[in-house]
């Protein structure tokens, strides 16, 4: 929190108020992105489906989101980026709003596609206010503190939808999580955005084949590239590392549920740190390569060895720190090749890696556990962390314009 209050005291009050706002529609998007995970068995014994049935609304929301994200980041640069963001946030507390209301399975996937226009909004709006109203010296340490809102709306959605379920039935909790969102929008409208301490250019207003020439530049797909092999780093992990320790050395279940839960922990730490780093150094990109060599280690090591609980513990913890220590130079990556009043469609761009990623990271992992290759769970996620160096290194040779 103390990171948080020195990055917000060195704007002027309303970019103060501004990038708070920001911060927490960044952690909306995460409590809707987690949002029927921890619902889903009430939701499947409620509606009698199949978990793929159930699933295909997961589906469905990335899907929409990979497609219309990068038209979303267009919108941005063209009409602007806080009352999109006020767009998403309202389409998305409308839509889970009208699945707690409703009875029926095709609502709920229609709904769920509607809440993938929403959440198309969120990254390239985001970045686009914190470019330009965070100064250079604080923009780092502005990304770190997005970011981690984000981690902290997955990590606190689980409990508090739980607990309004308890309260309130799963519609229950779809609805007051639809609240929070309608709650965050009415922040956001009422705060005034002021001048942008740096303006847009005219490339802000470039024609469409322009702008897509811009998009399909060299430096710009290496970074959606980067943003796919993190995403599928991150599935493998998030997703396979409980089940491929079991399999791989018979590791007890809380086990390895305690060494994720100290991945995710270190991971959400790792991003403040990595936010304090980039304000005392130009190199994101030697940051991000030695930070992704580091975790590419550590999760190599636990592919190739059975540590035991202590040192396995250790060793997801510390992939988990390096894999967020990354994320703020990450962001900054991006920016140094992003041409003036192009951050909504780039940001828009290169972050639809997330959801292609996350499209593609369970058909790969999946496979790999139903063939009884669980050591290849790890080695895969260290293979793709050496490939993102590689992109990391390459994509900062020079300036997209």
């Amino acid at each position: 929190m103390s990171q948080a209050t020195e990055i917000l005291g060195a704007t002027r009050v309303p970019q103060t108020r501004l990038v708070g706002a920001v911060c927490a529609a960044h952690f909306v998007s995460h409590y809707y992105i987690i949002i029927l995970a921890p619902l889903l068995p009430f939701v499947r014994a409620d509606y009698g489906v199949s978990y793929t049935a159930i699933g295909l609304a997961i589906t469905v929301f990335n899907i929409v989101s990979a497609v219309l994200q990068t038209p979303a980041g267009f919108l941005v640069d063209w009409l602007g980026a806080r009352l999109l963001l006020v767009g998403g946030l309202l389409i998305g507390a409308a839509a889970f709003i009208v699945v707690g209301l409703t009875s029926s399975y095709w609502v709920l996937i229609a709904m769920f596609a509607l809440a993938g226009v929403g959440n198309t909004v969120y990254h390239p709006a985001d970045y686009a206010l914190l470019s330009h109203h965070v100064s250079n010296e604080r923009l780092g340490q502005a990304f770190s503190v997005h970011t981690f809102s984000g981690m902290l709306g997955s990590a606190v959605a689980p409990a508090s939808l739980l607990m309004m379920q308890s309260l309130w039935g799963w519609r229950g909790a779809f609805i007051g999580a639809g609240v929070l969102g309608l709650a965050i929008a009415a922040v956001l409208l009422m705060v005034r955005e002021g001048a942008p301490l740096k303006p847009a250019t005219p490339h802000g207003k470039a024609k469409d084949g322009t702008a897509w020439k811009l998009l399909l530049s060299p430096p710009i797909l290496l970074n959606l590239l980067f943003f796919v092999l993190l995403a599928m780093m991150s599935g493998g992990l998030y997703n396979y590392s409980v089940v491929a320790l079991g399999a791989l050395y018979a590791t007890p279940l809380t086990t390895a549920n305690a060494a994720l839960t100290g991945h995710l922990l270190l991971s959400a730490l790792g991003v403040l740190a990595g936010g304090l780093l980039v304000v005392r150094t130009t190199r994101h990109g030697t940051v991000a390569a030695l930070g992704l060599a580091i975790m590419a280690l550590f999760v190599a090591l636990i592919g190739e060895f059975d540590l035991g609980p202590v040192l396995l513990i250790a060793a997801m913890t510390a992939a988990g720190f390096f894999s967020g220590v990354i994320m703020p130079s990450r962001d900054m990556i991006v920016r140094a090749v992003t041409p003036a009043g192009s951050f909504g469609k780039v940001f828009g761009f290169v972050t639809t890696g997330f959801n292609i990623g996350g499209i593609i990271a369970p058909l790969v992992f999946g496979a790999i556990m139903d063939h009884g290759s669980p050591r290849l769970v790890f080695l895969l996620v260290a293979a793709f962390s050496l490939v993102a160096i590689a992109t990391v290194a390459v994509g900062q040779t020079r300036r997209a314009d």
